[in-house]
Order: C-alpha cells, then sequence, then structure tokens
C-alpha cells in the first residue's frame, strides 16, 4: 500500500483535523484499536459540509486508516453510473475483498449522493439502483471488515435505508478567520512559491516550457491577515481558486510580480463575486 504521495497531501492538511479536534473521529479511532484488528465492529461514517476540496477528505480518511492499520479503497459516487450492469458485480468484489483482507478495509466514497441517492429518484437508472441495493445488502449488518466512510456537501439527497446506516457524522464548517489565513498561505505557497522551485528542478527545465520566474514584493502576514478578514463566508474550494486568480494575474504582469496592492484588487473582486453568487441563489430559491 502507497502511502507516500498521498500522505504529502494529508501533511498539509491535518492542521484542519487537530483544529477541529473532532470527537466523532477520536471516538471512531478507539472504537476500532479497542480489542484489536477484526474484533470490534466498525462504524459507518458520513462526512458532510462546506470543505470543498477532495484532499482535505482524503487528509481525515488518511488520518482514520493510518490509525486503524486497514487497507483502503477510494471511489467517487459518479464512478458508478459508467459501469452499467458489472456495477453490481464490483461492489461485491469489494466487499469480497474486505472479507480476504487480514487488516479489514476502510471503503471511502467521495460524492456518496451521486451513487447512494433516494431509489426512487427519476435520475438514477435501473443499473444504478441494482448496485445501491448490492452495497445496502451488504452493509445490513454491523461489520468487523468493512469501515464505510461516505462524503457529502448533500446529505439530505442520500436514500434513507444509507442515512439509517450511519453510525457517525463528521461536519466540516466553513473555515473561521484563523483558518482561512493558514489556507490562504497555503495556497500561495503551492501557487505561487512551490511554482518556482519547481522550475530550479533540472527534469522540469529539460521537459517544460520555461515561464518568467514569480516575484512576491511586500505581501507581509498583515496583507494576507486583513485577506482573511475580508473572505468571511469563503468555503476551502473558494479560497484556492482566489489564489488560482492572483496566479493567472501574476502571469499576465509584465514583470511577473505580486504586490500588495494587486493581492487585495484580486480579494475584493472575489469577495464581490461571491456576494453576487449568494444574492443570484437566493433569488433562484425565492422564484423556486
Amino acid at each position: 500500500m502507497e502511502l507516500t504521495s498521498q500522505m504529502k497531501i494529508a501533511r498539509f492538511q491535518t492542521f484542519w483535523i487537530q483544529m477541529r479536534k473532532n470527537k466523532s473521529l477520536d471516538e471512531s479511532r478507539k472504537s476500532g484499536q479497542t480489542s484489536g484488528m477484526k474484533m470490534a465492529f466498525y462504524s459507518t461514517i458520513i462526512i458532510g459540509g462546506k470543505l470543498d476540496p477532495f484532499t482535505y477528505m482524503i487528509g481525515m480518511v488518511l488520518s482514520l486508516m493510518d490509525q486503524l492499520g486497514l487497507d483502503y479503497a477510494m471511489m467517487t459516487g459518479g464512478d458508478v453510473a459508467p459501469l452499467g450492469a458489472q456495477a453490481v458485480t464490483k461492489i461485491h468484489e469489494i466487499f469480497d475483498w474486505s472479507k480476504k483482507s487480514k487488516r479489514g478495509l476502510l471503503l471511502f466514497i467521495d460524492e456518496a449522493d451521486a451513487f447512494l441517492c433516494e431509489r426512487n429518484s427519476t435520475h438514477m437508472s435501473e443499473a444504478q439502483r441494482s448496485a445501491l441495493n448490492a452495497l445496502l445488502f451488504r452493509t445490513g449488518d454491523q461489520s468487523r471488515d468493512v469501515v464505510l466512510v461516505l462524503a457529502t456537501n448533500r446529505p439530505g439527497d442520500l436514500d434513507s435505508a444509507i442515512t439509517d446506516r450511519i453510525d457517525d457524522v463528521i461536519e466540516f464548517p466553513l473555515p473561521q478567520e484563523e483558518e482561512r489565513f493558514k489556507l490562504l498561505k497555503l495556497y500561495l505557497h503551492k501557487y505561487l512559491y512551490e511554482q518556482d522551485d519547481q522550475k530550479k528542478s533540472k527534469w522540469h527545465s529539460l521537459f517544460n516550457k520555461q515561464t518568467q520566474k514569480i516575484v512576491v514584493k511586500d505581501l507581509s502576514d498583515d496583507v494576507i491577515r486583513e485577506a482573511a478578514k475580508k473572505t468571511e463566508g469563503f468555503s476551502g474550494r473558494e479560497i484556492a481558486k482566489l489564489i488560482a486568480s492572483v496566479q493567472a494575474a501574476v502571469y499576465g504582469r509584465p514583470d511577473c510580480s505580486l504586490d500588495s496592492q494587486l493581492f487585495m484588487e484580486i480579494v475584493d473582486y472575489k469577495v464581490g463575486e461571491h456576494h453576487q453568487r449568494i444574492e443570484l441563489a437566493n433569488a433562484g430559491s425565492q422564484l423556486a
């Protein structure tokens, strides 16, 4: 089981879990450790909220998996529909694998609502309905073989039989000011500073077209904290997209430089966009 690249992602994201100190996560870990592997019953866990980027979920799941010492399988709800009639077979194969594993299996389903939505939904094909029924059949009793972890931003769309199987709920709410500050710094490093570090690599210079070096001027922690205050209500994804816009603006400058004025101009623009989206969503819900 190769965790190297994924654990690098988790390393940057675990501060979120540590700051939240989620009791459900701690209890889920302890339940698997109490009597040894395959002795205690495992839980079904649902992760929901506004912490959008997939890597945050990965960080939490890998942390849980590492604590319990499990093998793991990851999929998205959107993986099921393309399988058609083969989806049922694949679902059974995953659970058969868990029976053979000496350590047990953590099955992580991201965007779970795309697969596990209400069975009377008009958008669900017969093959998807059969796959859902297969999963329900394999999760009808408490298990010593599988920890099922579902991630969704739309828990209300899940089938009632799925919600009935959920033992623990872990919510990732919108980031608060201090968390937004850390996220802004993290993505600044990823989209600006890290890009420059990659260009210094020998292999990168051989196989990639050289771009102008990014120069960062007078972007202090105080400026970033001001941005963190202004971005109240932003999700993790919105903060990532904000810094991606900063990167695009920097590459649009002849000298490829970033200063506090440009940074705050883009922050203000994105804050305006954020409020516009909220107004449009509210207007749409009133019309409905």
